[in-house]
């Protein structure tokens, strides 16, 4: 968004991502964010992602100060009460384990762009663990679901997503009409109160205040809230994320303890990281032992995705195995469904990539979103199962479509405990990720994460294109 008389100019400051990373290291930071799918890391590189709950991974992925640890919970997929049991756990470990090892941990709740998920319920559950651990109370909830690559911003604290080239209102996007998480409200003050009823008490950081005042307002605002009060971070660019991060650092010198509810950009400005070129061919390591074709498994439901479907079948080179949600509903049919469907992937593998895609008719229970996502649970443990069958033919690469799949096929399909992000297909979108602790068969395959609602209508088949170039490149 360029400068206007009402929109300061960006303010720019020199080596802010540089300052940042200096200050965690000197102040023995660490990032650890609560992922509440898999697609939280498309901002950032070279930075651990752990798929189990387990104190001695956190341990791994936070053993060195301004180290950033991302921890996938998968709680966009759970009701709120399991939701909130789940960030309970994870929450205590983290800081048990920043109390044993003398060390601060910050804790990030990652979460969607367009504002589905528990917002409210999963903060106030690490805020509460955070108080019982370390006794302090959290002061306040920087709230920016932000992800400035795909179009998603705040302005006069209204958040908006590019939708066919046009800035909307997320509030009249499809992803308002989510069956479990819908909601009504584009302005943030407004979505938050219908999320708590009213209740949450709300402040922000106004584009003036970052951008005119720069991080000693940003300062200034954040010593002032306490209580768990939420902060809303307007913000269209990177250079607005690193001005806050700059101000928070000074509020916590003051005393000040914050929590963060953010979609990925914010991640990569408090922890310092600088932006990465897009991956091309030359950056995928192809291991020459596996299959000479990869796995491409679409479980998301969103329009996107359809589309993006349709243009890489327009690629050819593709088999396409559907997985009929009715007969995976159905427990007279879902097993042999489930057998067949991985018998044909594993046939195809040695001389064709593979799409292996649920029924684009969308299954739902109009009224009841617990209904809704146990049918979503059940065709993604289906999708689950077909690629744990496939896995031992040892595709080249596997690509996961949507938040819900990349996690259960990452944790479960492919036994990936620890893995490193490589880096994105595209500017902050689409992460590599290279498995470091994982099953035999799974080391060297490269597992693309790929978000339902992000990416143009090209997006998968761009993807498909760069892994078969590294694919031929490696293997010739």
């Amino acid at each position: 968004m360029s400068a206007s008389p009402t929109v300061p100019a960006v303010l720019e400051l020199p080596g802010a991502a540089a300052r940042i990373r200096e200050y965690n290291l000197r102040t023995g930071r660490r990032l650890a964010v609560l992922d509440d799918d898999p697609t939280g890391s498309q901002a950032v590189h070279g930075v651990s992602i752990v798929t189990v709950l387990e104190r001695s991974e956190y341990a791994a992925g936070l053993a060195a100060p301004g180290d950033t640890c991302f921890i996938l919970t998968n709680t966009r997929a759970l009701d709120e009460n399991r939701a909130v049991a789940l960030n309970r756990t994870a929450a205590h470990d983290l800081y048990a384990f920043a109390d044993a090892a003398g060390a601060t941990v910050e804790v990030v709740s990652r979460s969607d762009s367009t504002l589905r998920g528990h917002v409210l319920a999963e903060v106030e559950t690490i805020a509460a663990e955070h108080l019982a651990v370390t006794g302090r109370p959290v002061d306040g909830v920087l709230f920016c679901p932000a992800m400035l690559e795909a179009g998603r911003f705040t302005v006069e604290d209204v958040h908006f997503a590019v939708v066919d080239g046009e800035p909307t209102p997320v509030g009249q996007t499809e992803f308002a009409r989510d069956e479990t998480f819908g909601y009504t409200s584009s302005n943030l003050r407004d979505f938050l109160a219908e999320r708590s009823g009213g209740t949450a008490v709300v402040h922000s950081l106004s584009l003036e205040d970052i951008r005119v005042g720069g991080p000693e307002r940003v300062a200034e605002i954040l010593t002032a809230v306490s209580g768990l009060g939420w902060v809303i971070v307007n913000c269209t660019s990177y250079a607005d994320l690193e001005v806050v991060a700059l101000g928070l650092q000074h509020a916590q010198d003051a005393g000040k303890t914050f929590l963060t509810r953010s979609g990925p950009s914010f991640v990569r400005a408090l922890a310092g990281i600088e932006a990465k070129e897009a991956l091309g061919p030359a950056d995928i390591a192809i291991d020459r032992s596996r299959a000479r074709h990869g796995l491409i498994a679409v479980g998301s439901h969103v329009g996107l995705t359809t589309r993006q479907v349709e243009a890489a079948r327009q690629r050819g080179g593709l088999v396409e195995v559907e997985l009929r949600v009715p007969d995976l509903l159905d427990s007279r049919t879902a097993a042999a469904h489930i057998d067949e469907a991985a018998a044909r992937i594993v046939a195809a593998l040695p001389v064709s990539d593979v799409l292996v895609c649920t029924s684009r008719d969308l299954v739902a229970v109009d009224g009841d979103p617990d209904a809704s996502l146990d049918i979503s649970r059940t065709v993604s443990a289906a999708l689950v199962s077909v690629v744990q069958k496939a896995r031992a033919a040892r595709p080249a690469w596997v690509v996961a479509k949507g938040g819900i799949t990349s996690h259960d096929l990452a944790v479960r399909g492919l036994g990936i405990r620890r893995a490193t992000v490589a880096g994105q297909f595209l500017p902050g979108q689409i992460s590599l990720l290279t498995p470091d602790e994982a099953p035999a068969e799974v080391i060297g395959c490269p597992y693309v994460v790929f978000p339902g609602n992000v990416g143009g209508p090209d997006a998968l088949a761009l993807v498909l294109d760069r892994l078969r170039a590294a694919t031929e490149g490696a293997l010739a």
